[in-house]
This record gives C-alpha cells, sequence and structure tokens, in this order.
C-alpha cells in the first residue's frame, strides 16, 4: 500500500500534469480559429481550380498530345502516396488515422502486384511508417520550426511530386491528409493528384457562361496542372493543420478531465488512508494508557 506520502506526491504530479494538458487545450484553441480560418479560405479557389480544370480537360479529352498530367503514362503499375501529418503529436488518433487510411491503401496495393513508393510530409507520418515501410519511402519532408503555413511552403512539395513523375518513377500519385469537419470530427481524406482527377467525368456547370480559351485548352492545362498540384497540397497543408488543432484541443480536454478524476480518486483514498492512520495512532494511545 502506497504511503501517505507517496499518495501526496502522486496527487501533485497530477495536478501539474493537469496544468499543462489545460494550457494546451487553450492554446491548441487559440491557434484553431486561424486555421480554420486559412483552411476554410482556400476551399473556395481549390475547388474552383478544379472546376476549370474539369472543363478544359473535357474539351481536350480524346485528343493526342493531352497534357501527361492529366492523361497519366497509361499504366497503373507504380503508384507514390504523398502522406501529409502533423510535426507534432498529442492530437489523439489525427495523426494515426491519416497513416491508417494510407496503409490500407497500400496493402490493397501491394497486394494486387503493384509497386508503391512514399513520400511523407510531416514527422510523425515519416515516424510511423519508416519501421514496416521504410523501404518504400523515397523522400520526407518536414516542416519543424515553421509557424505558419504559406503557398511557397507547398511549392517544393508539389515541385518534387512533378519532378518524379517526369522522370517515371510513378503512374499513379495519391495524396493523404485529414479534412478538417468541426473540433471533433477530422476525415481521413485520399485525393489523386496524378493522373488529375476530372470531377463527375464531364464539364461542370458554369452558370450559362459561354467563353473561349486562349491560347488553346492543352496550353492553359500545361500551365495549370503544375499548379494545381502545388494547391492541393497546400489545401491538404491547411486543412491539416486545423484538423491537427482541434484534434488536439478535444485530446487536451479530455486529458485534463481525466486528470481531474484521478486527483479525486487520488484525494479520497488519501483521506481514507490519513484517517486511517489516525485511528490507529488513538487506538494505540488509548491502549497504552489503559494499561497503566
Amino acid at each position: 500500500m502506497a504511503s501517505l506520502k507517496d499518495l501526496r506526491n502522486r496527487i501533485a504530479s497530477v495536478k501539474a500534469t493537469r496544468k499543462i494538458t489545460k494550457a494546451m487545450q487553450m492554446v491548441a484553441a487559440a491557434k484553431l480559429r486561424r486555421a480554420q480560418e486559412a483552411a476554410v479560405a482556400a476551399r473556395p479557389y481549390s475547388e474552383r481550380m478544379a472546376v476549370v480544370l474539369a472543363n478544359l480537360a473535357s474539351a481536350v479529352a480524346g485528343r493526342d498530345g493531352a497534357p501527361a498530367l492529366l492523361a497519366g503514362t497509361g499504366k497503373d503499375q507504380t503508384h507514390l502516396l504523398v502522406i501529409a501529418t502533423a510535426e507534432r503529436g498529442l492530437c489523439g488518433g489525427f495523426n494515426t488515422s491519416i497513416v491508417r487510411l494510407a496503409r490500407e491503401h497500400a496493402e490493397r496495393l501491394l497486394a494486387q502486384g503493384k509497386t508503391v513508393k512514399i513520400m511523407t510530409v510531416g514527422k510523425k507520418g515519416n515516424d510511423a511508417l519508416k519501421r514496416n515501410y521504410g523501404k518504400y519511402i523515397v523522400d520526407a519532408v518536414d516542416f519543424r520550426g515553421l509557424k505558419q503555413l504559406a503557398f511557397f511552403n507547398a511549392q517544393p512539395v508539389g515541385a518534387k511530386i512533378i519532378s518524379l513523375f517526369n522522370e517515371g518513377q510513378f503512374d499513379v500519385c495519391t495524396l493523404f491528409f485529414a479534412e478538417f469537419k468541426s473540433v471533433i470530427s477530422q476525415k481521413p481524406t485520399a485525393l489523386q493528384l496524378i493522373p488529375a482527377a476530372v470531377v463527375g467525368g464531364k464539364a461542370p456547370d458554369l452558370g450559362g457562361a459561354i467563353y473561349d480559351a486562349e491560347p488553346d485548352e492543352g496550353e492553359i492545362l500545361a500551365d495549370l496542372l503544375p499548379r494545381n498540384i502545388s494547391v492541393q497540397v497546400f489545401r491538404a497543408l491547411l486543412e491539416n493543420a486545423a484538423s491537427e488543432q482541434g484534434a488536439r484541443m478535444s485530446a487536451m480536454d479530455s486529458a485534463t478531465r481525466n486528470a481531474g478524476d484521478m486527483i479525486n480518486k487520488l484525494s479520497i483514498k488519501y483521506n481514507r488512508q490519513r484517517q486511517a492512520q489516525i485511528t490507529k495512532e488513538l487506538i494505540e494511545i488509548i491502549s497504552g494508557a489503559e494499561a497503566l
């Protein structure tokens, strides 16, 4: 049985932990608002970019000489999985859910005899995968020390993906990240980057607008498709940033409440043991006095 001193030390330790988790919860709540605003603000641009690409793609569908980033290599043998996670932990199952989705996708491809290559964006994803999937990792990017994400941070990742594609290193590229829904909900998402996924497979409704493309659709796509990859990577990073703070806020709130429950239980145990010790000492005093 733990002594009273041990119980006091444990109570003090849990109280210190509760202060830390409460502070982390408040910091995550402060960061969440900015991250959420940035993620929500990036969605219309990336969605509209996808709409424009879908419309242009429908115009060049079936033509010879269509951009390789749109048409692909014509093969489906080598897959590049770009897995975006956080740089830090203590955010519940946020990183685990993204890695799990990517791992399941990789296992399906390997079972079909496909070749899998992995690029990790974020320290936690690399740490989770390097033990069992280290031989498949071809590149690892991290943003440790970066306080605020900007588009130029995503551009090198997009450029690396395009460079690997131009070198013939893969046929299909899929991006994995967590789409922010709410503080308690972050949806692991897989988005195909190469060949570019066309919305609905046909030209979208542009509200009845009639326009001509100048220069032709092929030249516009040659410029927009590489830009779109960086845009989608940037959006994934922003979605991850908001999802990470939301998950951390929920996890720290739960940890704070659990610490409070533990303090209550330890305090009850401490009081009971202290009372029992006082009672025992009184009995010994009374017994000694009666024996005289």
